[in-house]
């Protein structure tokens, strides 16, 4: 059953909102096999990108039935036409380009040698790949479905191997070509017909883990003013969203092969968090690596999506443990705000979580079933 939820971010409006849905999800799922041999083909030039193009539009056409028949209600492209959750989108925006780089150390394996570097200053993009691939998936949603478009924060590029750049000597400077680059294509994905939009965001668990807050102090930044200007970029970005537009934000601790980057509770930026003017977050409790909820008591009466099912393993967590979970979690935020979803994607770069495909959908099947069963 779609459930339609108050717009609590503003007490005073009558407007409804279609989502975040009781069972949500993050995005990504597992790339099928025959989608990594195209790209692989791809890559090696073996194939046309009007080939690898067909075959991407035939899987997302399949992946949308599989969201559906697992009771899923906000519909993505799984992310199949990306091999990186963040850097596919922020290397089209003018003034980025995706280059060789040191690879990102997870906690038990590296990642490919990519990075994307600022080379002149950041705009948007009117021609951004992105707005046709949210037009064919909008295309082929269907009636009572919303169509999910996920999309990296803008504080991904607050990454010191991206913000350290002669473009800007001042970090203020890059902040708000952020915000206007990002007001811009916010309403560009509006006016082609988005109406629910995630900011994917790693960079605020950066600023939970205490060896990185560490790093950023010593190299001369103050962590807690990081922060503010974190919240600062996002709420400049949205200071003309739409009033029929959802947009959240999903908060990640890194997510790459089964694997994680982050470690930290949400205490020490609840304050900066919550202040981010987003409907809903979706934040990640699937292990211990992420706290208690008690920091969720100082959010403002906000949306939280609670992500207490792992995507980086098969196994299929017990139903009753996350119903205990939820119920602690309703000690520091009402039943009515809460949701449900998977910690992240299945599928944050090309190379998937360690699991099958079965599995991800007995995963997807299970909450949306358990959802509908909390909240009646």
């Amino acid at each position: 059953m779609q459930i339609i939820i108050l717009n609590f971010r503003k007490m005073n409006s009558t407007k409804t909102r279609l989502a975040p849905f009781r069972a949500d999800h993050v995005g990504s799922f597992l790339r099928p096999q025959r989608l990594k041999d195209a790209r692989k083909k791809f890559n090696e030039g073996k194939i046309s990108q009007e080939e690898l193009t067909r075959t991407e539009d035939e899987e997302i056409l399949k992946l949308i039935a599989e969201e559906k028949t697992a009771g899923l209600k906000s519909i993505t492209d799984g992310e199949f036409r990306r091999a990186w959750w963040h850097f596919d989108f922020m290397q089209n925006l003018l003034g980025a380009e995706l280059t060789e780089g040191e690879p990102y150390a997870f906690h038990d394996v590296t990642t490919r040698s990519h990075i994307v570097k600022i080379n002149a200053p950041i705009r948007y993009n009117p021609q951004h790949p992105f707005f046709r691939h949210f037009t064919f998936l909008k295309e082929h949603t269907g009636e009572g479905f919303t169509a999910k478009q996920t999309i990296p924060s803008p504080n991904m590029f607050f990454n010191p191997k991206i913000r350290n750049t002669p473009v800007y000597p001042n970090l203020k400077d890059l902040a708000k070509d952020l915000s206007e680059a990002y007001r811009q294509t916010i309403r560009h994905f509006y006016d082609i017909g988005c109406r629910y939009l995630q900011l994917d965001d790693v960079f605020w668990a950066n600023l939970v883990d205490k060896k990185q807050r560490e790093n950023i102090s010593n190299e001369g930044t103050d962590p807690d003013r990081l922060a503010d200007l974190c919240t600062e970029v996002i709420n400049s970005a949205l200071a003309d969203k739409p009033e029929d537009m959802l947009i959240t934000m999903h908060v990640c601790r890194g997510n790459f092969h089964s694997s994680w980057i982050y470690s930290g509770g949400y205490d020490v930026i609840a304050d900066a968090l919550f202040a981010v003017n987003v409907d809903a977050f979706f934040l990640e409790y699937d292990d211990e690596r992420s706290g208690s909820f008690a920091p969720l008591a100082r959010s403002h009466e906000q949306n939280i999506v609670l992500g207490l099912i792992t995507s980086k393993t098969g196994t299929l967590e017990d139903p009753e443990n996350i119903r205990r979970r939820i119920r602690e979690a309703s000690e520091f935020v009402p039943l009515d705000h809460l949701f449900l979803s998977p910690q992240c994607g299945f599928s944050s770069t090309e190379e998937g979580n360690v699991l099958a495909e079965k599995e991800q959908w007995k995963k997807v099947k299970m909450m949306t079933q358990l959802a509908g069963e909390i909240w009646k």
